[in-house]
């Protein structure tokens, strides 16, 4: 990625790699997105804040500017293509072509083992938790490629590397991340493009998981997750590992998926 003219002193006079730069965060009014849409901004860089609350949305960019920073909101449902539409045009008009997308937004499932999965279920995940990123990817992708360079990160999840951390339509969905990050690394490395994700473990965020501790799945998985993992993750430490992966200190990692979880992965 290449910096743009416009200047961002930091500390000890020395100019920020993101000053200037056009970062797209969804799923950033709360949680992982927000703290990623709060430490780029504070590195200098202009950030679209894209989410469904509105209102939480309007606080973050309430912050950074507070903070002396320049970001926006898109309000919305990513699910939706003429949101994700609105998205990249609201963020070439007003930044110009983006730098970095953080593909972020997301939302558990039920912990439903697949029998008791229902369609609206297995509808909902998937289309939140894979469609809309690669709506949103697909959407950003010519920008990046006329300007020769980008820099995507998916949030995937520890359920994207195993069978036993959530239900059936998230362990599918974020298996299906892990593979597109992997395919976009593929295709558009010679075109100044990188893919990559961060696998969190548990990590304190307002994502609620709607479980019956009685059904099957839930009852399976709770012990499985009660037994392997760590300390609970901060959504700042998960934010500090989008940014490196998006950052030109990672300009030679490409398709990787890196777990951030205080050693779940390694169990």
């Amino acid at each position: 990625m290449q910096s743009s003219e416009q200047s961002s002193e930091q500390s000890g006079g020395q100019r920020s790699e993101w000053a200037g730069r056009s970062v797209v965060v969804t799923g950033a009014a709360s949680g992982i997105g927000r703290a990623t849409a709060l430490k780029f901004a504070a590195a200098g860089a202009r950030v679209l804040v894209a989410d469904l609350d509105g209102g939480g949305a309007e606080k973050v960019v309430r912050d950074v500017e507070r903070g002396g920073g320049t970001a926006l909101a898109v309000v919305g449902d990513l699910s939706d293509p003429q949101v994700v539409d609105a998205v990249v045009e609201r963020a070439v008009a007003a930044f110009g072509g983006p730098d970095v997308l953080v593909n972020n937004a997301g939302i558990m499932d039920r912990m439903s083992a697949l029998g008791e999965t229902d369609d609206a279920e297995w509808e909902r995940v998937l289309r939140v938790n894979l469609t809309a990123p690669f709506l949103l990817t697909r959407a950003v992708l010519p920008h990046m490629l006329a300007a020769g360079h980008g820099s995507i990160v998916f949030t995937a999840s520890e359920a994207g590397l195993r069978g036993g951390a959530a239900g059936a339509a998230y362990t599918a969905a974020k298996h299906g991340v892990v593979g597109l990050v992997k395919n976009l690394a593929v295709m558009y490395r010679k075109q100044g493009i990188r893919a990559n994700a961060v696998a969190p473990g548990p990590t304190r965020t307002r994502i609620h998981v709607d479980a019956d501790p009685q059904a099957h799945g839930p009852a399976l998985i709770s012990p499985l997750i009660g037994a392997n993992i760590g300390r609970l993750g901060s959504a700042e430490e998960q934010a500090a590992a989008i940014v490196f992966l998006a950052s030109d200190a990672a300009a030679f990692v490409n398709g990787a998926v890196l777990p951030v979880d205080d050693g779940w992965a390694a169990v």
